[in-house]
């Protein structure tokens, strides 16, 4: 059976009851339309699922039990995979290996993109699905040609040369990204190094409303248990009806569908004292194709919180500890970008946001890979920006004998 041809977004809960009522069913016929993949770009799909099944674990490991994570691994994986056309030998070679795509071509790999994206974007026509991708280089800093030609090809991404030194520079930035989420990430950096070079970018959106919709009035003052024990009051939405079920001895879970199908929410609920970190352990390609092919249609009584909330990470540790380090460090190869500058990836951030509630689900995610020039060419002019806090002197030059010494924490006026 095909899987991965729907984007799951997975979220762990914890089951507390409340009063019961039916499901809102949408009226009228609703199609389903299946993303029709060839076999080359069905492998590189299941391998960026491989992908975010990995990162996920080391997320869940690397922040405290009681902080909500949400990520995209697709904005994650799209944002390397530009990146990763730009580099070369050991570089090329970990970055392949950390998206979990070393069996795989650079074409194959830009192609099931290509095709991935189309798909996703089209899948349902009452879906709101968009991905955008760009790529903002410093003026004047010479780029390689096939680089840009090859990311505007497959990833269709918007490429734009910017004075980066203006400071409006980072409101460019910040406004393209907040306008490919909607709104709901305004930001994704908040200043401009002096070595910073290029930044790639993906943005993903996402709203949908269910294939059963919970009825608002149902909705009740419950409580949820946190990971120290306590309880904590919240809003349960419910309804009683048929959807897809399936558990084992560490998990129940439930397949929620979205309008026609073509998306839907996995909801895996640890059973017992077992934890989120627990259950996720076991987590494989493998065993995620076993588990999303055991669902069956039951009648279920369904209790899921309203939930709201964003989240940040800062990736490069995860990263390094999925076998791409190199890409961080001076030895970092990325002549493909440009074949002369000393070139490392400076960092990876992901930033998103997700609602849930009676209608359906709205979520947005924003992936920045930021590059850094670590040797500027010695013909170049330096930069001296003195625009923070800074200490100065006036000395005799003959005796070089302080005469005064100074700091500026704010350069105020004073008459």
């Amino acid at each position: 059976m095909k899987t991965f041809y729907k984007l799951s977004v997975i979220v762990i809960l914890i089951f507390i009851g409340c009063e019961l009522q039916p499901a809102d069913k949408e009226p009228g016929p609703i199609t389903s339309n299946p993303i029709d993949l060839s076999a080359a770009s069905e492998k590189v799909v299941s391998a960026s699922n491989d992908f975010g099944i990995d990162i996920f674990r080391l997320l869940l490991n690397d922040e405290p039990a009681d902080k909500n994570i949400f990520i995209s691994p697709v904005s994650i994986s799209l944002a390397l995979a530009m990146t990763y056309n730009g580099a070369n030998n050991a570089t090329e070679d970990s970055m392949a290996y950390a998206l979990r795509m070393q069996d795989l071509t650079p074409e194959e790999i830009n192609t099931a993109y290509k095709e991935l994206i189309a798909g996703l974007t089209t899948a349902d026509e009452n879906v709101i699905m968009d991905i955008a991708n760009s790529i903002w280089y410093r003026q004047g800093f010479s780029v390689e040609q096939d680089f840009l030609d090859i990311n505007s090809e497959y990833y269709k991404s918007e490429v734009q040369g910017l004075d980066f030194s203006q400071p409006e520079a980072v409101d460019i930035i910040n406004n393209w990204v907040s306008a490919n989420t909607n709104n709901k990430i305004p930001t994704i950096i908040e200043q401009i190094s002096p070595l910073h070079v290029m930044f790639l970018i993906n943005a993903i959106y996402f709203k949908a409303i269910w294939t059963l919709q919970f009825d608002p009035e149902a909705t009740r003052d419950d409580f949820f248990r946190v990971a120290a024990g306590d309880f904590k009051d919240i809003s349960m939405m419910n309804y009683q009806d048929t959807i897809n079920y399936f558990e084992n001895e560490d998990f129940q879970a439930v397949e929620l569908d979205y309008s026609a199908g073509n998306f839907s929410m996995v909801v895996m609920l640890p059973k017992g004292n077992k934890t989120p970190e627990e259950i996720w352990r076991k987590a494989t390609p493998e065993s995620w194709d076993s588990w999303m092919g055991s669902f069956v249609k039951r009648e279920v009584e369904l209790y899921l919180p309203k939930f709201t909330f964003r989240y940040e990470k800062k990736l490069n540790d995860i990263l390094t500890a999925m076998g791409m380090g190199i890409a961080f460090t001076g030895a970092a190869d990325f002549s493909g970008i440009n074949p002369v500058a000393d070139l490392r990836i400076d960092y990876v951030k992901h930033k998103s946001f997700v609602e849930v509630n009676e209608e359906g689900t709205e979520a947005a995610a924003v992936t920045i890979v930021a590059i850094i020039e670590t040797s500027i060419n010695p013909n170049a002019p330096p930069t001296f920006r003195a625009d923070h806090p800074f200490v100065f002197a006036i000395r005799e030059k003959s005796t070089n004998s302080i005469v005064f010494l100074g700091k500026v924490a704010e350069p105020v006026i004073e008459e």
